[in-house]
């Protein structure tokens, strides 16, 4: 990515980068999402997605120290398990198929959750550890193949009996661990290069500096009204990258 693309094309990826670290801050999620469709068009999906897990890994860092006495691993457990084993059926996807297809699906995958997650949809039936199972495993699967294994964890998990704090740490952890599991599998796949890591310091410092700007608009934002305008805008957008 570094060494390959013009400069002006380093430029919008990091302008792109700190627009997610932006909608990360405010909202709590969805840097993937915003990262994904645009990055893939850009410097195709197999450059994109191991960039995307590594910087969306050390974000959650700081947040898995800070929740670490709020998780409830009887919930996660299964879940997070369920990834690691999953995620490398889903580096592998994104090795063999073809560029161009991998592309629209990443913009076809956020389109749908964007959708559900506008809509206020959530997972209503009892959380068992055979449907958590399901939800990890699906949740393994995309995100080794395109970054985002996190709306299906959301929507399973925000229709828990937990409290918001509680809920808020479980996703902490289950998204982290989906990260590093899609970058273990990605490295496995041999899609983690020299050139990769490169490209990660590159958007990291607009990435993690959008994330602080977000952060403290936070408080100067209606947070739901945010939320539905961001997935509005990444429908909007999405859709544009699928049928280009």
């Amino acid at each position: 990515m570094v060494d390959s693309f013009a400069p002006e094309t380093i430029t919008f990826a990091v302008g792109i980068a700190f627009l997610a670290g932006v909608v990360r801050g405010i909202t709590g999620f969805g840097g993937a999402l915003v990262m994904a469709p645009p990055l893939a068009l850009l410097v195709g999906a197999q450059v994109a997605v191991p960039v995307i897990l590594l910087l969306e890994g050390v974000a959650a860092t700081p947040m898995v120290w800070q929740t670490r006495s709020l998780v409830r691993w009887r919930v996660i457990g299964p879940i997070i398990g369920a990834v690691c084993v999953t995620a490398p059926v889903g580096g592998y996807l994104l090795l063999v198929v073809e560029p161009q297809v991998m592309r629209r699906v990443i913009a076809a995958i956020v389109v749908g959750f964007s959708i559900l997650l506008l809509h206020g949809w959530r997972y209503t039936g009892p959380q068992r550890a055979v449907t958590a199972i399901g939800v990890g495993s699906l949740s393994g699967v995309l995100v080794g193949a395109t970054s985002m294994g996190g709306p299906p964890k959301i929507l399973y998990l925000l229709a828990g009996p937990d409290r918001a704090e509680t809920t808020r740490a479980n996703l902490t952890y289950c998204i982290a661990a989906s990260s590093l599991a899609g970058a273990i599998a990605n490295w496995w796949g041999g899609l983690v290069s020299l050139t990769t890591l490169v490209a990660v310091l590159v958007l990291a410092p607009g990435y993690y500096g959008g994330v602080a700007a977000g952060s403290r608009l936070f408080a100067r934002f209606d947070d739901q009204r945010f939320r539905r305008f961001t997935l509005v805008l990444l429908i909007a957008i999405s859709t544009i990258i699928l049928v280009i």
